[in-house]
């Protein structure tokens, strides 16, 4: 499973969501469903705008996790 560390990366810059919406050019409200992991995909184009906004890496920001209920 993929898991969103938006907040993580939001923290370490010390940057709210509302200013990175601004520099995005994306709503907070859609931020938001990305920051807590309530959407199915993201565009590239956003994601490019993300990691431009914050000077990070889609590592940063995107981490795999192996499922749990696959190992029983």
């Amino acid at each position: 499973m993929i898991i969103i560390r938006l907040d993580r990366v939001l923290a370490d810059r010390k940057m709210r969501l509302n200013d990175l919406a601004a520099k995005v050019g994306i709503s907070n409200v859609n931020l938001s469903y990305l920051k807590t992991g309530k959407v199915r995909a993201v565009r590239f184009s956003t994601l490019d705008a993300i990691c431009k906004a914050l000077d990070c890496q889609p590592g940063d920001i995107l981490e795999y996790v192996e499922d749990e209920e696959e190992g029983c």
